[in-house]
């Protein structure tokens, strides 16, 4: 299933153009889309166009922008590092034709369903076919599409399966998706059976009977949360969302069994086995890891827990938090309150140049998320911060000390919150 998002970005009407024209950058008629970023570069629309897309998507899923050419992939991928909130240096890449190795090493980077970085990838017209890039959640077109052939093949670099996706995304800043109405993308429209539009109470565009029109879809604010009780007696809520899914040997089962799944056939509170034992082993970036490999091995993957994160309105929190909800009827703390709550603990025994570091993992981590946090990240981040492994050196000591100060700030952070 593909969704959407119908975005542009209209010119100005003077424009501070760069243009090919013989008559000093003056169009004398109204420039046509293609004709941006080829005859006509204006930085400046390209960078709303960034940001518009940044805010129609998971800035941490796997997205391809294609471009009007190579120099323009080039200006994205600038444009992108510069407006995305992470500050990793190969967060966004571009790999075209003339990019070469250094081109081929990203790709599969971006490949690796293990890595998170990098996450963008700007193209103008390589990725178009021959991509096996199966978690790429967002396709995004910043450059018209010329034929039916290009579209498939464009919109087929979301199309490939993954676990825990269940949808992607379209960001057309070009109008392309009119191609959707021809009759060459998938044969002539059929009429639904017995002629039902979705109106009037049916099921279709317009959702349940008295909703609002397609347009503004359904009101989620006034549906009632799905309340679960499980067998330790407690209840606990998830946003109605009967279009989440989760998987279980291969079959599609909906939130509420999945979440009595773990916790009364996977018993996810003696997986864990005490609410104390969770905080040890997540306040440790390397017992962090095993614990969610064992949690995967047991059928609980971290995706799900991501998809469980969004129903319980934790987006703000942590992993940690979900898994406390579930197996233990915790309240979420966001990640905010929680670096502020603890950041005096955390920076008690830290030197100033350690405190600038951590600070700047921290603010990651209340960004972005808990894989910040994960030793698996710590050479991009430094090299993000201080332009280099041996710079960082310089600032920190050894490569034991620097790692040494990253995994022990963790104890401090992961102490008990009380928010109250």
């Amino acid at each position: 299933t593909s969704s959407v998002s119908s975005c542009s970005s209209q010119p100005a009407t003077t424009l501070a153009s760069r243009s090919e024209s013989p008559h000093d950058g003056i169009c004398a008629t109204k420039p046509k889309e293609s004709d941006f970023n080829k005859r006509i570069v204006i930085e400046e629309r390209e960078r709303k166009r960034v940001q518009d897309m940044l805010a129609a998507i998971n800035e941490a899923e796997k997205t391809i922008v294609f471009c009007a050419n190579q120099a323009h992939a080039g200006l994205v991928r600038d444009l992108i590092n510069q407006e995305a909130s992470s500050k990793s240096v190969d967060y966004c890449v571009r790999v075209t034709a003339n990019d070469g190795a250094l081109g081929d090493t990203y790709l599969k980077q971006f490949q690796d369903n293990d890595k998170s970085i990098p996450t963008i990838l700007t193209t103008s017209q390589k990725l178009t076919t021959g991509v096996d890039a199966r978690n790429v959640r967002n396709i995004v077109l910043l450059r018209p599409v010329n034929s039916m052939i290009e579209f498939k093949q464009i919109i087929g670099r979301g199309t490939r399966l993954f676990e825990g996706k269940h949808f992607f995304t379209i960001v057309d800043f070009v109008n392309a998706y009119h191609l959707f109405n021809d009759a060459e993308w998938d044969g002539e429209p059929v009429e639904p059976e017995g002629g039902d539009t979705g109106k009037k109470g049916g099921k279709g565009e317009e959702g349940n009977s008295g909703g609002k029109g397609g347009d503004e879809g359904e009101d989620t604010h006034n549906k009632p949360k799905l309340r679960i009780k499980l067998s330790d007696g407690k209840v606990r809520e998830l946003q109605s969302m009967s279009s989440t899914y989760f998987y279980v040997d291969g079959k599609p089962i909906s939130a509420e069994e999945f979440l009595k799944r773990l916790f009364d056939t996977l018993k996810l509170p003696e997986l864990l086995e005490s609410e104390e034992k969770l905080r040890s082993l997540w306040a440790n970036p390397m017992t962090r890891r095993e614990l969610l490999k064992k949690l995967e091995n047991a059928g609980c993957h971290k995706d799900d827990l991501e998809k469980l994160q969004e129903l319980i309105n934790a987006k703000d929190s942590d992993l940690f938090d979900v898994l406390e909800y579930i197996a233990y009827a915790k309240a979420p703390v966001t990640r905010a309150a929680r670096v502020e709550t603890n950041k005096g603990n955390i920076y008690n025994l830290l030197n100033a140049k350690q405190r600038e570091f951590v600070e700047y993992v921290l603010r990651n981590y209340v960004n972005i998320g808990v894989d910040e946090l994960d030793v698996g990240k710590l050479s991009t981040v430094l090299t993000a911060k201080y332009g280099s492994i041996h710079a960082a050196q310089q600032e920190l000591g050894s490569v034991q000390d620097i790692q040494r100060t990253f995994v022990e700030f963790q104890q401090q952070l992961y102490a008990e919150v009380d928010v109250a």
